[in-house]
């Protein structure tokens, strides 16, 4: 199973966090896209950025969604809302947890 996981990325203990996670699912077997995980080009764009998450959101089977701040992250609800969009038309989209 291909998982996007997706959440705030802005501070150590966010991208720590996540990193940990990754970790123990990927070995529980899953494949676990991490977005702060790619190599970045120099100047990093918008439209950079949102090529490749939007790309593998779509290559996804499932999204995992970290929401545990006081407001959901703007790039996170991006991508829940394009794998919900993915989900509509594609019956092997697994759903968002």
């Amino acid at each position: 199973m291909r998982i996007y996981f997706a959440g705030p990325l802005f501070t150590p203990y966010e991208r720590d966090f996540i990193d940990q996670c990754a970790a123990k699912m990927r070995a529980a077997g899953m494949e676990v896209f991490v977005p702060h995980e790619i190599p970045l080009p120099d100047p990093v764009t918008p439209a950079f950025i949102f090529k490749i998450d939007s790309e593998q959101v779509l290559k996804a089977d499932a999204v995992l969604a970290l929401l545990d701040g006081p407001m959901v992250d703007d790039g996170t609800a991006s991508e829940i809302g394009i794998f919900w969009a993915a989900m509509q038309t594609d019956s092997t989209k697994k759903g968002i947890v």
